[in-house]
């Protein structure tokens, strides 16, 4: 039988305390085997600048993720042809893994642009994608609403950004909290994102 592992695309730009509510939401209530975040080194929506270095934010993953299991974090991406998108990634984690079964993990809010993302077409065919909720404006698409290969789970609603904790870091204001322990600490002893 083949392993099943879900795939959790961001920047991670850092991970916090929701991605892993709902990574370990999804792989405690799904058929997943594991859930591998992928840490993407540049999305072709959103600017470059705002990004820290790849190998920064990997580490930060590797260290949220010690204690859980079931969860990976993968730079497949780092070393394939930039920009890059989701279509050849997974070709490539195909050709690398014959024996497993991949999926997409992804926020209700990234499901209603998913038909702009290059060949979605032969993603939503070939792939399972685990969709979880998201408070956002905009509607999804009819035909992504009942698609057999799109599944809805009912994880945690989780509003909390990356984005927000890096401007209440810049701010200076304690967002300990809302990060796992470790990687706050290597934040902190690092100096990121404080200017």
């Amino acid at each position: 039988m083949k392993k099943q592992i879900g795939l959790f695309f961001g920047s991670f730009n850092p991970i916090h305390i929701g991605h892993l509510i709902i990574a370990n939401h999804l792989v405690e209530h799904s058929a997943m085997n594991e859930l591998w975040f992928v840490v993407t080194p540049q999305n072709p929506f959103k600017e470059k600048q705002s990004l820290l270095d790849n190998h920064l934010r990997l580490e930060m993953v590797n260290l949220a993720i010690e204690s859980y299991p079931k969860l990976r974090a993968s730079n497949i991406e780092f070393h394939l042809p930039q920009p890059n998108y989701t279509v050849n990634t997974l070709a490539y984690l195909e050709e690398k893994h014959p024996n497993t079964n991949f999926a997409l993990i992804m926020g209700e809010d990234n499901l209603k642009s998913f038909h702009k993302w290059k060949n979605y077409e032969h993603i939503l065919a070939n792939y399972s994608i685990y969709v979880y909720p998201r408070i956002s404006e905009g509607t999804v698409p009819e035909a992504l609403t009942e698609h057999p290969h799109i599944t809805r789970v009912p994880a945690p609603i989780i509003e909390l950004s990356a984005t927000f904790i890096r401007e209440e870091i810049k701010a200076g204001h304690n967002i300990r909290p809302l990060l796992p322990e470790k990687v706050w600490q290597y934040i902190d002893k690092l100096g990121l994102y404080f200017n």
